[in-house]
């Protein structure tokens, strides 16, 4: 009888942990849902935040993955810059649940050696829910911490984005037709400013469509020609989660809805181009093995805004634009 009630009162731990363990797998399933903030190489702009669109009227998330290394922050001799499938994550949740797991376990360890059984030390269920809750105060506290050491030391260096919103902006039936768009305020210390074609914003509309289509087939040639080796690696490691999970995202019917242009510059060999996109998909999660839907409606569409920068050879044409870095809205 005692073991009964033993095993009753440890089943909410057990679920508590269950959810505990499978909480990587609940990240949104969009493109990139797994990364948390943005990824990818902005240039000399990448831990700059891009200015404000009417698309994207607020900050955009900081990139926290990247081979760029950040302005206070030089690579040491001999060591090369990290690749992307091995980068280490800065994001708040993969940080929060390791300490969560860890401070777990260390309480779980204390109840032992006090004679409480496992957990048993904070309490029982109403404490660990307590415990949790001041992890998470403290997390969130430590992360604000962090953004306002980072925009300082930006700033510092010279790197902080510019005021002002609407900076580029466009009729969303247009869907990047090239109407409205002019060049952007000089910055010499950033590269110089780009004056964009026409052309350049059905070719960003074209390649939103198509990485979104070679995600979804999980083909990487197909990615290759799409974005830079950069985005590739990070891309390939999502599916490889998805792969191990046993599960595959499925988009379709990707459509445009809003989009502006933040900022285009050119930058040595390279131009760039950033772009704040609102679109429209259909985004499903499948069992690999017997296509059940695990998550996702096939029917009703779902949005997402994202600022998406890309970038091509100086002088190159406008079919040369790759993806380079992306950034969830704020």
């Amino acid at each position: 009888m005692s073991s009964r009630r033993n095993s009753l009162h440890f089943l909410p731990v057990a679920l508590l942990a269950a959810l505990l363990a499978f909480a990587p797998s609940l990240v949104e399933a969009k493109m990139g849902g797994s990364f948390g903030g943005g990824v990818g190489s902005r240039g000399s702009r990448t831990f700059s935040p891009p200015p404000a669109t009417n698309t994207a009227p607020r900050t955009a998330a900081p990139i926290e993955r990247s081979v760029t290394p950040p302005p206070s922050a030089q690579p040491q001799p001999g060591l090369g810059a990290q690749r992307p499938g091995f980068a280490q994550s800065g994001g708040f949740g993969r940080s929060f649940m390791g300490g969560l797991a860890g401070g777990l376990i260390g309480a779980g360890l204390f109840g032992l050696l006090t004679g409480h059984g496992f957990l048993g030390g904070i309490g029982g269920f109403a404490s660990i829910l307590g415990f949790l809750f001041q992890i998470a105060l403290l997390a969130f506290l430590a992360r604000l911490a962090f953004q306002w050491w980072q925009g300082r030391q930006a700033a510092a260096a010279g790197l902080g984005g510019r005021p002002g919103a609407n900076v580029f902006g466009f009729d969303p039936r247009a869907a990047f037709s090239g109407a409205g768009f002019g060049g952007g305020a000089p910055q010499p210390s950033r590269g110089q400013p780009l004056q964009l074609s026409a052309a350049d914003f059905p070719a960003f509309e074209r390649l939103l469509g198509a990485t979104q289509d070679a995600y979804s087939r999980e083909d990487l040639d197909a990615l290759s020609r799409v974005a830079t080796p950069e985005i590739v690696g990070y891309l390939n490691e999502e599916l490889n989660q998805h792969r191990r999970q046993g599960v595959i995202n499925k988009i379709s019917g990707v459509k445009l809805l809003q989009g502006d242009l933040s900022e285009a510059w050119r930058e040595g060999g390279d131009e760039y181009a950033t772009v704040a996109m609102r679109f429209a998909l259909l985004d499903v999660t499948e069992d690999r093995a017997t296509g059940r839907i695990v998550s996702g409606d096939p029917t009703t569409p779902t949005q997402a805004t994202q600022i998406w920068t890309f970038r091509r050879p100086a002088g190159a044409p406008p079919d040369a634009w790759r993806l380079s870095a992306m950034q969830e809205a704020a």
